[in-house]
């Protein structure tokens, strides 16, 4: 696993030895074709990476000029790869990006108390790659739909197997794009034009 572009481009991030179910890396393909969709979004971007594992998708946001990334994971061995992959990708990094790393069991809701309230409604980008099969992509997508942490222009990218069935809208959330790449497909939730929870929450 490597970091594609941007300041800590090329650089070899951390993966965790042999397989495991917990632990899932986007790979390398997927994960540059994902940010090739993104593109300029992601520059001063605040970031929201939940099931962070490795950290590779918060880590391409913050090499390609992201302004904040939160990590949020609560499996031991993932934290200390992330640890470690984040301590590799800022060596020589001289910008302002700030990296925030939230242990949490996202199964029991999200960790509202724990970011920055002045991140709160203003992330423009937040990743959600649970393991899959495990129906937690439909969980978080409840939590985030009823939760006020997207930006207005914002947008949610759910990570799951490329035949398990989302919604293709809640609530507040709308479903805009899907990407398939292999066994792993993306999808792209964008905030309603009716998105009527209080931003201020």
């Amino acid at each position: 696993m490597r970091i594609i572009s941007g300041t800590a481009r090329g650089r070899k991030i951390a993966a965790p030895p042999g397989q495991t179910l917990t632990i899932r890396p986007t790979s390398d393909r997927a994960r540059e074709a994902l940010f090739s969709i993104l593109g300029q979004r992601v520059q001063q971007a605040n970031v929201l990476d939940l099931f962070a594992g490795t950290g590779a998708l918060g880590l391409e946001a913050f090499s390609r000029g992201a302004g904040n990334v939160v990590f949020v994971d609560n499996n031991k061995s993932a934290l200390d790869i992330l640890k470690r992959n984040i301590l590799l990708c800022h060596t020589g990094y001289s910008g302002k990006c700030e990296i925030r790393v939230i242990k949490h069991d996202l199964s029991h809701g999200l960790p509202l108390s724990k970011i920055p309230q002045n991140l709160a409604a203003k992330f423009d980008l937040i990743f959600a790659d649970p393991p899959y099969s495990k129906k937690l992509s439909l969980t978080i997508l409840n939590l985030l739909n009823s939760s006020s942490l997207l930006s207005r222009n914002g947008l949610l990218i759910v990570e799951e197997r490329r035949n398990v069935d989302l919604p293709t809208g809640l609530s507040n959330i709308t479903l805009v794009d899907k990407r398939t790449y292999g066994e792993a497909a993306f999808w792209f939730y964008e905030l309603s034009n009716h998105a009527n929870f209080s931003q201020q929450e």
